[in-house]
């Protein structure tokens, strides 16, 4: 069964696009990644994303709008990977727009992406509103990656650490005879590419290969003052976003963007996400963590990670056989294959629902919709072919 995955992330940059095909046999799961692409926004789109974003309020005619707008982005996306391939399903994560948290509690998620344009584009049912039945039912709706995580890893004899390092960092921790447990750590590329696109007016969107962090000095009482962030403290299952982590709170502790040294601002940035990452992984006494993310691709990041935890080997989750870049969008392709079939796509102990659901909502392709008959629940394996 062919599937088409697709996400765009905290970071906003684009879509992650990836075609999957999933065999199964014996409860076990076969994954192979057909092909992947990251699509672009329009720089247009792209801004009117990062306009509508937390802390900033929009009105309901900008809702419509980016409904629309990022739904068409999806469709194009998902049109140009087909190609020849006969895919059954399409699920769509969307794009983030708020993550409604009190009280450590997830009380509602928006993701815009209007699925109806995909089907009517593409001519194949969709998957999406993938995450708000998790928290319905008590749960975060995040992280869902670590569904991926413990079909992979939850036979494994010793605990690993399955690390995402997204615009927000998540991290599951899984292995045989204990409960899985993730959620999301703190802010990964999220805050440090907030600062770049401020201080350069949006023509710096990332920063490629550690160009900029490299030239820069951690500031150490800065550093220290952000690692009192209560959200840290905060018990797990946990979930944050942009609605914490956002420009006014990088302006909290460095002030004004014109009274920046940029260079310093990223590099300090960065050390944040290692240390609240490191911290966690020693709470867990880790041996092993896999990484995968767009943070994957940041030499500073992975060397310091290295450094900081001489007692954890830290690898890409390239090394299993599944590119970092790709295991997001391949995921919500796996929840799409649960979902078709009837079975759960999160796992209750990681995103603190008080059950298994099955997740998303169906949207007719070109033909009727038609569901097969439902599997059974149990433990079922994934394999990356």
């Amino acid at each position: 069964m062919k599937i088409i995955g697709m996400i765009s992330g905290t970071s906003y940059d684009g879509i992650d696009v990836a075609l999957c095909d999933f065999q199964e046999s014996d409860k076990e799961i076969t994954v192979q990644v057909l092909d992947f692409k990251s699509v672009p926004y329009s720089e247009e789109l792209h801004g009117e994303i990062a306009a509508a974003m937390p802390p900033r309020t929009v009105d309901m005619e900008r809702v419509c709008k980016l409904d629309t707008y990022i739904g068409q982005a999806f469709a194009s996306a998902a049109k140009e990977l087909m190609g020849q391939h006969d895919v059954s399903l399409i699920a769509s994560h969307g794009q983030t727009l708020y993550h409604w948290i009190e009280s450590n509690h997830a009380l509602g998620t928006l993701q815009l992406g209007e699925p109806t344009w995909i089907a009517e584009k593409t001519g194949i049912p969709v998957l999406s509103n993938i995450r708000s039945r998790d928290v319905a039912a008590g749960g975060h709706g995040a992280p869902l990656v670590s569904l991926i995580d413990q079909m992979m890893f939850g036979d494994y004899a010793e605990p690993v650490g399955a690390l995402n390092l997204g615009g927000i960092s998540n991290i599951t921790v899984t292995g045989k005879g204990m409960v899985p447990i993730a959620y999301d750590i703190g802010p990964a590329n999220g805050l440090m590419d907030a600062a770049l696109q401020a201080h350069s007016d949006g023509a710096i969107k990332f920063d490629r290969d550690s160009q900029i962090a490299l030239q820069g000095e951690v500031n150490q009482k800065i550093l220290k003052e952000m690692l009192q962030e209560p959200y840290y403290q905060a018990p797990p299952p946990k979930s944050t976003g942009k609605e914490l982590f956002h420009l006014p709170y990088i302006k909290q502790y460095f002030g004004e963007v014109s009274t920046w040294k940029i260079a310093d601002v990223i590099r300090t940035l960065l050390e944040l996400t290692v240390e609240t990452v490191a911290i966690e992984v020693e709470r867990f006494g880790l041996k092993d963590m896999y990484v995968h993310g767009g943070g994957s691709a940041n030499p500073l990041m992975m060397q310091r990670f290295s450094q900081r935890l001489p007692n954890c080997r830290v690898q890409p989750m390239s090394v299993l056989g599944l590119d970092p870049r790709q295991k997001e969008a391949a995921t919500f392709a796996l929840i799409g294959y649960l979902s078709w079939f009837g079975l759960p796509g999160a796992i209750p102990s990681c995103t603190g629902a008080s059950g298994n659901r099955v997740l998303g909502s169906f949207t007719p392709g070109a033909k009727p919709l038609q569901l097969p008959e439902p599997k059974p629940e149990g433990n079922y394996r994934v394999v990356i072919r």
